[in-house]
């Protein structure tokens, strides 16, 4: 099956080269934060929904791995559903119609450089009642135009490179920095979240980043988004105070918005997923 790998040019496709692109890098999604329990709490009444939160479990019918030719549509969906669910029709459709496009056909990577989306699925989606259109003997930049139309089989995703568009630059002539993999558009549909897959994605995504050869890894986080804040320290990332005055890159999204810079260094020790 072939792969999709972020941000490969339709120009710079080549035969040698067997994956595919996606989205700009973002502001991380905004996950949803664990249910406060109600009054009855206080009088030793929990209901059975506020057990599961109290103890997550991952779910086992969950797979993480890199997005295929096939993904494209779900994971566009989830793309937007998770980070515009406010947009209604016909804008939100244009806007999945731009998602796809830019999963196809992508950004040029500069030489050297890597880039992947990453994919939660539920094993389901493998079986013999997946629904697809497009044939394999029909080309879209190069690859197999055959895309799944089941609805919902992919529960989350996230970004991957090594493209370092949003790391400070090194030196004073700017030179880009290597070594260092960056998480983006990390978003998990909302009937599967509290079970553990952003983390299983962002373990995954380590287990790539070193493969790439990478020593660590960053990430930015909206200020105002706790919950995200808290599952990136929980993993090991730790927050990089920004120099006062220096003028870092950071995601381009709303002017208001301040991020938080997270790093984690990576253990070459470490077995991969």
């Amino acid at each position: 099956m072939w792969t999709i790998p972020l941000g490969i040019s339709v120009n710079t496709l080549s035969p040698n080269i067997n994956k595919l692109p996606l989205f700009y890098p973002s502001r991380v999604h905004q996950s949803s934060l664990p249910h406060h329990l109600s009054r009855l709490d206080s009088i030793g009444i929990c209901k059975a929904s506020q057990v599961v939160e109290i103890f997550p479990i991952v779910s086992p019918e969950i797979v993480v791995r890199e997005a295929r030719i096939e993904d494209c549509w779900e994971v566009a969906e989830t793309h937007c559903s998770s980070f515009f669910p406010e947009y209604s029709f016909p804008l939100d459709f244009v806007l999945r119609i731009d998602r796809l496009l830019a999963l196809v056909f992508g950004l040029s990577v500069p030489t050297g450089c890597q880039r992947t989306c990453l994919v939660a699925v539920t094993t389901t989606s493998q079986d013999d009642n997946t629904f697809f259109i497009g044939d394999e003997d029909l080309k879209i930049a190069g690859f197999g135009a055959k895309i799944s139309l089941n609805k919902g089989y992919v529960a989350g995703i996230l970004t991957l490179d090594t493209v370092a568009d949003f790391l400070p630059r090194k030196g004073p002539l700017r030179q880009r920095r290597t070594g260092i993999a960056y998480v983006s558009n990390v978003a998990v549909r909302e009937r599967f979240r509290r079970k553990g897959i952003a983390k299983r994605l962002i373990a995954k995504a380590e287990a790539q980043a070193r493969s790439w050869g990478c020593r660590s890894i960053a990430l930015h986080c909206d200020l105002n988004n706790p919950g995200a804040t808290n599952l990136y320290r929980s993993q090991g990332f730790k927050d990089i105070k920004v120099p006062e005055g220096a003028k870092w890159p950071q995601p381009r999204t709303s002017p208001d918005m301040q991020f938080n810079f997270m790093m984690k260094l990576l253990d070459k020790n470490r077995t991969n997923c």
